[in-house]
């Protein structure tokens, strides 16, 4: 008899058997610099395959992705609420270290979230609403080109209760001049479409044409006080982004993907690092005028912060700067007063509310209406 046909040297079965469920192909060489490099057996490879491969490399992707949000998401506030102190002391360490002393954690964290909360709400509302629109457009993409960007990846492992909460948050302490941008943001960030609303088209348009009127509606005076005024932009702020919002779902082109996913991530960055700069030079302490002076002689108003009050002396931040210590007994009185920021710009209320408050600001103001600024703070 003659003897069987040899194996085949490069064939699967010229080692031995071939595993069951094993993977076609060779497996990465044995001198491959980055195996030899990690002490891994190539043989492995034969037992994870490259579909498992492939979720260990996007389980660690979504691990770093989770950490760099976090760690943003804590180190920012804690970030700015120094370089507060930083700012209001006028850049003088001594000052610097009196402020740190007097100004406990729990003040400056208060003082942080009433007047960097819509900072903190924008760029999370920023980053779910353009995270999920480059997401739908990278699922549209060949397997072999779909690296997902940054925001999209931060998007993916955010809860959904967070994401919810952001845009609860925006919504009490926006302005109500940008609250509609909210509309197109929060379509966007959970891939809502006018198909979702009914199967039939004529009932679809119905219904977007019913939303649209009770907006037009609820809006109708202000956008006629705009228009009176010449406020172009507060018209543009209030009438287009619920037109806008028809057609922000759904994916983009693959060929924009990329170019616009590094432009609108430098844009974030930059539109971040803009409105930080407001928030980092507001004061932690509120502005008081206080009147200094014997009884029987004149009295000097003191413009500044009260940084701490004790039995000897009251010490204050002097707005043009420097600290003054005010012997507690030449006080004779001290007044509230509201600084640059509060007054207001615009003569544009929506229903009683003034445009440039938030919700919250404007139902403080209904309990507790405004007084008349005192002469001592003009």
């Amino acid at each position: 008899m003659s003897a069987s046909p040899a194996v085949a040297s490069g064939s699967p079965g010229a080692d031995g058997p071939v595993r069951p469920g094993a993977p076609v192909g060779d497996p990465p060489a044995a001198h491959d610099p980055i195996e030899r490099s990690e002490g891994r057996d190539p043989l492995a490879w034969y037992e994870r395959g490259p579909s498992q491969a492939g979720g260990r490399d996007v389980a660690e992707r979504r691990a770093r992705a989770s950490q760099s949000f976090w760690t943003a998401l804590v180190a920012v506030p804690a970030l700015f609420s120094v370089l507060r102190l930083g700012v209001e002391a006028g850049g003088e360490l001594q000052t610097t270290l009196l402020l740190v002393a007097n100004v406990g954690p729990v003040n400056l964290l208060a003082g942080f979230l009433t007047t960097a909360a819509r900072l903190l709400s924008t760029g999370l509302v920023a980053i779910f609403a353009l995270g999920a629109v480059l997401g739908a457009a990278v699922d549209r993409l060949p397997p072999h080109t779909r690296r997902r960007p940054l925001f999209t990846r931060w998007a993916e492992i955010t809860p959904a209760w967070l994401v919810v909460a952001s845009f609860l948050l925006a919504l009490v302490t926006w302005p109500l001049l940008y609250l509609p941008l909210l509309i197109p943001a929060f379509v966007a960030a959970f891939q809502l479409s006018p198909r979702q609303l009914h199967d039939r088209v004529s009932a679809r348009v119905l219904l977007v044409a019913v939303l649209l009127g009770a907006y037009a509606w609820l809006l109708l005076p202000t956008l006629r006080d705009a228009a009176r005024q010449g406020e172009v932009l507060a018209l543009v702020l209030l009438a287009a982004p619920p037109v806008l919002a028809l057609g922000i779902s759904g994916p983009l082109p693959g060929a924009v993907i990329r170019p616009l996913a590094s432009v609108t991530e430098v844009a974030v960055l930059a539109m971040l690092v803009w409105a930080a700069l407001p928030v980092i030079s507001t004061p932690v302490l509120p502005l008081t005028v206080t009147t200094v002076g014997a009884e029987t002689g004149p009295t000097e108003d003191v413009r500044g912060h009260v940084v701490t009050t004790d039995d000897v002396n009251m010490v204050i931040l002097q707005e043009q700067g420097g600290v003054r210590y005010v012997p507690v007994g030449l006080v004779r009185a001290q007044v509230l007063c509201p600084s640059e920021q509060e007054l207001p710009r615009h003569r544009l209320r929506i229903h009683d509310f003034h445009v440039e408050d938030s919700l919250l600001e404007g139902m403080g103001r209904r309990v507790r209406p405004i007084h008349r600024i005192d002469a001592a703070c003009r």
